[in-house]
C-alpha cells in the first residue's frame, strides 16, 4: 500500500480528531504505522482496552482542600460510595456537549403538519482522568447535585433571573452552577490540559453505530430514544485516556 504524504495531507483535516476506520486492531495498527511513516498523525486502540477503564459518575464534591478532595460517586454497577484523591493525580480533563433532542410538530411549506426531531438543549460533561487509578471521574451538569457538598463561589446573576449575588447555589440556574463548578476546577487544575474538540470527533463517530452500540456510555441522561452521541463521548474520552498515558 503506497501513501502519498502530500495528497493525503490535503485530504485529511488538520484540526481535531476524526474516526475514519474500524476493524481488527492488528489491521488498524498496520495502516496506522504506514500513515505515521508518511508523517501523518494517527492513533488506534481496541474497545477491550477502553472497557477496562473504571468510570465513576460524580454526584458532588463532598470535601476539598488545596491538595486533595473527595467526591460522592456511582460506579458502573450503580453502587454509591466516596472516592478520595489528590488533585495532582488528575493529568487532564475532557469536556463535551451532548445534544438533548425532542420531537416537535411543525408546518411545512404547504401548511401540512410534520413531525421532526430537533435539538432542545445540551448536556455538559467533564471527565477528570486519573491514570494512576486507571479511572475517570465523570461530571455532568444534569446529574451533579449542586445543593449538596462543598459550596461554590457564585457569579453575579442578572436581575432577569430574580436572583441576587448572595443567593444559595440551589436557587441559581443549572448553567450558572456549572460555570461556577468549571471555575472551581480551573482553579484546582490550572496547568492541566483540557481536551474540548469532542463535537468534531463525534460528527464522524456517529456514522459507526455498530461500533458505538458495543460501548456503555456511563452517562445517565433521560432520553426517549437512544442516541449514539453518548457512547461517542465515552469513546472519545477513552481514546484520550489511552493515548496520553
Amino acid at each position: 500500500l503506497g501513501i502519498d504524504p502530500y495528497t493525503t495531507g490535503l485530504q485529511l483535516p488538520t484540526r481535531g480528531w476524526r474516526l475514519y476506520r474500524t476493524g481488527p486492531v492488528g489491521e488498524l495498527k498496520y495502516y496506522g504505522s504506514l500513515l505515521r511513516e508518511a508523517s501523518i498523525k494517527c492513533l488506534w486502540a481496541s474497545l477491550a482496552d477502553i472497557k477496562t477503564i473504571n468510570i465513576y459518575q460524580v454526584k458532588y464534591f463532598s470535601d476539598s482542600s488545596d491538595q486533595e478532595t473527595t467526591v460522592v460517586c456511582q460506579n458502573s454497577q450503580g453502587q454509591l460510595g466516596s472516592f478520595s484523591f489528590n488533585w495532582s493525580e488528575v493529568t487532564q480533563r475532557v469536556e463535551g456537549r451532548l445534544p438533548l433532542f425532542e420531537k416537535v410538530v411543525d408546518l411545512d411549506a404547504r401548511r401540512n403538519l410534520t413531525r421532526k426531531t430537533q435539538t432542545l438543549d445540551y448536556a455538559l460533561v467533564c471527565d477528570l482522568h486519573l491514570p494512576q487509578r486507571h479511572s475517570i471521574l465523570r461530571v455532568c451538569d444534569r446529574n451533579y447535585q449542586f445543593q449538596q457538598g462543598i459550596a461554590l463561589t457564585l457569579k453575579p446573576v442578572s436581575s432577569q433571573n430574580s436572583l441576587s449575588q448572595d443567593s444559595h447555589i440551589h436557587q441559581s440556574t443549572t448553567r450558572v452552577n456549572w460555570n461556577n463548578l468549571t471555575d472551581y476546577l480551573n482553579l484546582r487544575l490550572l496547568e492541566k490540559p483540557v481536551w474540548s474538540d469532542f463535537t468534531t470527533f463525534a460528527q464522524t463517530a456517529i456514522d459507526y453505530p455498530d461500533l458505538l452500540e458495543k460501548l456503555e456510555s456511563h452517562i445517565d441522561l433521560f432520553r426517549l430514544v437512544e442516541t449514539p452521541w453518548d457512547p461517542a463521548f465515552q469513546l472519545y474520552s477513552g481514546l484520550v485516556f489511552l493515548t496520553n498515558h
